[in-house]
């Protein structure tokens, strides 16, 4: 895999000229932080730009800001794997974005109140201790929603730069990005926040416009109809509702409720509100923001339908490197802008993507700290913090949260899409909140209780990580206990059969069965007795010394399961190091991966590459193995369940939280009616 992504990844027109361009670009953008340090001397200008933004200026910001090189890759991963179907997604969120302008739903109310953040509202509303917990929910949420962007900003970097994907390039990369963004938002706040993301506003809008004609003349608009058509089921390319295609029914619903979480809920974007001048400003903001919210997706998602269409049919390097060898099809978008887009415009075009990255994550990274800073630690001080400690102490936490992305980029390994991750993450804080901001600003005997209950409630939308779901499954209803491993072949296990409970006499409860289910609806339940009747669920492996993993089931019977296991090839070289005189010293063998055999020459190679200062002396072995962990035998375990979409858990969490707070309310209402005032 290694050597195929490296081979990949240099096929690219990039050039030192378009390197030239990018650190021209980036020196421009750190000029401006410095010019502006002189007018972040206290919370409010630090925080909220004075709260003295513009409309056309506040519009600009907003879409500088949620229009990050995140959003490009995840909408174009959405229209690699999704095809035109996955449009849906940013037309949602842009006919969203317009009624929350024309009505001023929630937004507006939050900037009558003259509040800096959201959870400042919850202590006016519901108080002090619902504002810490609205805090550490809503830190929590955003720090895990954030923790990819700095990773997928690199690979995308790594993939159009042609830079070498092994090895430590993508770890500089990410920490090159990471010094670049924190110096110019810790030391211009959102004033340098805002006047770069105007900038970057205009960068990006014309590279983007211009990059996608550029792939649609590449690939040609009828091969890319012809070719939807012939690889995808049905009308799911076209279909978001389609019941062949990667949405749904469930998928869509999840996308209308995001539409209010992307404008009105998510702090990032109601900062920008709370920055403007005035409410009838906040009005237009968004009713013209609208436009790019839907653009901010649907251009990057005909990106990854163009590299999806050109991967298909013009490069079947890359066909085979995402459809064959499981390389993850994040790269798919940058890789194909890196071959199609001549020298100079695809050092425009990385220069506008690195813009949107910092645009995104300068406003992120104040977003948070701030949260943390006045609705966290200034609540436990009980207002003794002044000015200049405040904007220190939010200074420290922006550094300190960089960290943290940088180190939960390199570590988490869940196989969700990009956007389903945030989507899931972001819903730890935005369930509660919706309940808390809906709640307390149009519903009079809505209740701390509730909103404390409704707080917690939101925490239950992290079972829509894969790796959770996975450490949890024996609790998801359906799930099949473990079952003792008889014999095992390959990547078929063996166990004692199942019986089928059709065929058993057993006295039926009407009452029983309908509460079961009730229960059940949103899950499915295992019929594994059946033939295939557990494919697609999850198998994970257990064995005597606590390890565990899982793999998708290929297809079941009555007493086996056939896992989808990922084969891969495991070389190991002897390496000698040369000294001056001719020398030769042996080194410790080493050893690398690949998930397709590589012939001898390219694994030396690769070794070669990735230990420079080496040479190889002999390859011992290249053998095959398919289990990543260990070697199932008989005696090993084995449990069984179907992963929830983060749709489903989404939907659920949502109306769990809503019946929390609901519930909260009516039991225990406030002794003293409580309404948030503007003061």
């Amino acid at each position: 895999m290694e050597n195929a992504l490296t081979n990949a990844t240099s096929q690219t027109n990039f050039t030192g000229l378009d390197w030239g361009i990018v650190v021209i670009y980036l020196l421009l953008s750190v000029a401006v932080a410095f010019f502006v340090k002189r007018y972040a001397g206290n919370m409010t200008n630090f925080v909220g730009a004075g709260r003295a933004v513009g409309p056309w200026l506040g519009i600009a910001t907003l879409t500088g800001t949620e229009m990050g090189l995140i959003t490009v890759m995840y909408s174009a991963q959405k229209g690699f794997t999704g095809g035109f179907a996955a449009f849906h997604i940013g037309v949602i969120a842009g006919v969203v974005a317009f009624i929350v302008g024309v009505t001023g739903f929630i937004i507006v109310r939050l900037r009558e109140h003259k509040v800096l953040t959201i959870p400042e509202f919850y202590e006016k509303r519901f108080g002090r201790r619902t504002r810490i917990l609205g805090g550490v929910m809503l830190a929590f949420g955003g720090l895990l929603n954030m923790g990819l962007f700095l990773k997928v900003g690199a690979m995308f970097i790594v993939g159009i730069t042609g830079m070498n994907p092994d090895g430590n390039s993508l770890k500089f990369v990410m920490v090159g990005l990471l010094v670049l963004v924190l110096i110019y938002t810790v030391i211009g706040g959102m004033i340098s926040v805002v006047i770069t993301d105007y900038i970057q506003f205009v960068v990006l809008s014309i590279g983007i416009l211009v990059t996608a004609a550029y792939a649609i003349s590449e690939v040609g608009l009828e091969n890319i109809f012809g070719t939807l058509d012939t690889h995808f089921k049905g009308d799911s390319a076209f279909n978001p509702l389609s019941a062949e295609g990667d949405f749904g029914v469930e998928y869509v619903a999840w996308m209308g409720f995001l539409g209010i979480v992307n404008c009105a809920l998510w702090p990032t974007a109601v900062a920008r509100a709370l920055a403007m001048e005035s409410t009838a400003a906040v009005r237009k903001q968004f009713t013209w923001s609208s436009v790019s919210f839907a653009i901010r997706m649907i251009i990057p998602a005909l990106l990854g339908v163009c590299a999806y269409v050109f991967a298909m049919t013009k490069a079947p390097d890359l066909n085979r490197l995402f459809h064959e060898e499981g390389v993850d099809n994040i790269y798919a978008m940058p890789i194909f802008l890196g071959r199609i887009l001549p020298s100079v415009l695809v050092g425009l075009l990385t220069a506008a993507m690195i813009a949107a990255f910092m645009s995104t994550h300068d406003g992120y990274l104040l977003c948070w700290s701030t949260v943390i800073t006045q609705d966290i630690i200034a609540p436990l001080f009980k207002g003794r913090l002044d000015n200049p400690t405040r904007i220190k102490i939010t200074r420290i936490l922006i550094i300190l949260i960089g960290l943290y992305i940088l180190y939960w980029g390199l570590v988490y390994e869940g196989k969700d899409d990009v956007w389903d991750y945030m989507a899931v993450t972001g819903a730890i804080y935005f369930t509660g909140a919706f309940s808390l901001l809906a709640g307390g600003l149009y519903w009079h005997r809505a209740s701390s209780t509730g909103a404390v209950l409704a707080l917690l409630a939101g925490t239950t939308a992290i079972v829509g990580l894969s790796p959770v779901q996975q450490s949890i499954h024996h609790w998801i209803p359906g799930s099949i206990p473990e079952r003792t491993i008889n014999a095992v072949n390959d990547g078929t296990l063996f166990y004692e059969e199942f019986t089928n409970p059709e065929d058993e006499e057993e006295e039926s409860s009407f009452l029983r069965d309908m509460a079961v289910n009730f229960v059940m609806i949103p899950f499915e339940e295992a019929k594994p007795w059946r033939y295939n009747g557990l494919k697609e669920w999850t198998a994970v492996v257990h064995n005597s010394n606590g390890e565990s993993q899982a793999a998708a089931i290929r297809y079941s019977d009555s007493n086996a399961l056939e896992l989808s296991l990922t084969p891969y090839w495991l070389a190991e070289a002897g390496m000698v190091e040369r000294g001056r005189s001719g020398s030769r010293k042996p080194v410790n063998t080493v050893q690398l991966e690949f998930n397709r055999e590589p012939n001898e020459a390219e694994a030396i190679k690769l070794f070669e590459r990735k230990y420079s200062h080496l040479e190889v002396e002999r390859i011992n072995w290249i053998r095959e193995k398919q289990w990543r962990s260990f070697e199932p035998k008989p005696g090993d375990t084995v449990s069984i369940y179907k992963p929830l979409s983060g749709a489903r858990v989404g939907l659920m969490t949502i109306t769990f939280t809503l019946i929390m707070f609901i519930l909260g309310s009516l039991i225990s209402p406030n002794s003293k009616p409580r309404e948030a005032t503007d003061e």
